[in-house]
């Protein structure tokens, strides 16, 4: 389940994005969470693991009138190859269902496997 990132989530959301390559950097990490914390049309998600009640995911998007943007996604490791990315790409389907999901050259491999999938399901 997606929640809205709260400063209380901080330490958390700085462990999830560390596990991004370009990340890795204490500094560059600070960076990009004030990056997104300073304007109303970038957010930070979380996904909360329904059996373990946990945080095991973070995305970040960036929003315009059209489209959703998605800049970061990062998934514990111990939670990868279960289809979490998919399912945190549906329900922010649900939250932003008026705007298209795009990538940025880092995220659109995921994006382009999460619409595959979707239009399987809907033949």
């Amino acid at each position: 389940m997606l929640q809205t990132y709260k400063k209380d989530y901080k330490k958390i959301t700085m462990g999830l994005l560390s596990l991004i390559p370009d990340l890795k950097d204490i500094h560059r990490l600070n960076d990009e969470l004030e990056w997104y914390n300073s304007e109303e049309n970038r957010k930070i998600y979380l996904w909360r693991s329904e059996e373990t009640d946990d945080f095991i995911g973070v995305i970040g998007i960036e929003l315009s009138e059209e489209i959703v943007l998605l800049r970061h996604i990062s998934i514990n490791p111990s939670f990868r190859k279960e289809g979490i990315s998919h399912e945190m790409l549906y329900a922010l389907e649900e939250l932003y269902p008026n705007q298209k999901i795009i990538g940025t050259l880092e995220t659109s491999g995921i994006i382009a496997k999460w619409e595959q999938e979707k239009n399987k399901e809907e033949l």
